[in-house]
């Protein structure tokens, strides 16, 4: 069964959406239209296939099915969320969006056994929560209802996929505020474009990555500089715009293997430094 690449290809299908269109009620609807088509593949391929073992059922519905099904719930209630929002002044729109923030974290306190449970990695009520034909009384299904299949759900998939679509959508109202609290301080964001000849090379997520951690290392201001701050400057520094950088984030949390991919090629690519100069 081939998850892990029904997941890449997934993934760079939304990328490309990601970038193509600044209209978010068209990336939300669009969106929908592809996890829901996605969806169907995954199951069709679950349905068909099987699995090999308990581990590999329980590791499906523990990480491979959450990530796509996380982006259906993320864009259904991004769209719900958008289409809502008021058109009027920065302040009623910033109340608009703490009070959605409020809801979402509802959630979580309704939820709070299971989300220190998925939080904290254990295992030991895996096949309870994540094998086929289980039951939790205790689970919060209503937001997923409409997708509850026996042949393709567990008890607990469903609210591992909303822990993670209520993550981005936290990240992306917190975002959307800064913006509005900040809206003159923007204006000011290109004095120093052009100010300088040097270009970041690499990819986003790299850069986002060093900014990430010299932040946590303190070796900035003691470590209380501001994350947004420190991307502004970056931005201009390198000519280049992150976009939505706690997104990013979360994306590099949530890797498998390695989580300081550019950090760990820093450290080799200034080793191999080292040893040319000492030869």
């Amino acid at each position: 069964m081939k998850y892990h690449l029904l997941i890449s290809e997934f993934e760079a299908k939304l990328e490309a959406l990601e970038s193509l269109s600044e209209d978010i009620l068209y990336r939300a609807e669009t969106g929908i239209t592809y996890t829901e088509r996605w969806i169907k593949t995954l199951r069709k391929e679950v349905v068909e296939s099987g699995f090999n073992s308990i581990q590999e059922e329980i590791f499906f519905f523990k990480n491979i099915k959450p990530q796509i099904f996380s982006k259906l719930i993320y864009y259904s209630k991004l769209f719900n969320i958008e289409s809502k929002r008021p058109r009027s002044s920065s302040k009623f729109q910033i109340k608009y969006l703490n009070n959605q923030i409020n809801k979402l974290q509802v959630f979580f306190n309704d939820n709070l056994e299971f989300y220190h449970y998925y939080r904290r990695g254990a295992t030991s009520l895996d096949e309870q929560y994540f094998v086929r034909g289980k039951s939790d009384l205790r689970s919060n299904t209503d937001f997923f209802n409409f997708h509850v299949d026996e042949k393709f759900s567990t008890c607990q998939d469903g609210t591992v996929a909303a822990i993670m679509a209520y993550d981005m959508l936290i990240v992306y109202l917190q975002q959307e505020i800064e913006k509005l609290e900040n809206y003159k301080d923007n204006q000011n964001t290109n004095l120093m474009k052009h100010s300088t000849r040097l270009f970041w090379t690499g990819n986003k997520t790299e850069l986002i990555e060093l900014i990430y951690a010299l932040q946590s290392s303190g070796a900035i201001n003691s470590g209380t500089a501001d994350i947004k701050e420190m991307a502004s400057l970056f931005e201009q520094i390198f000519n280049i715009d992150l976009g939505n950088y706690y997104h990013t984030f979360i994306e590099i949390r949530a890797r498998k293997g390695s989580k300081t991919k550019f950090i760990d090629k820093l450290e080799e690519a200034l080793l191999r430094r080292f040893e040319e100069s000492d030869a």
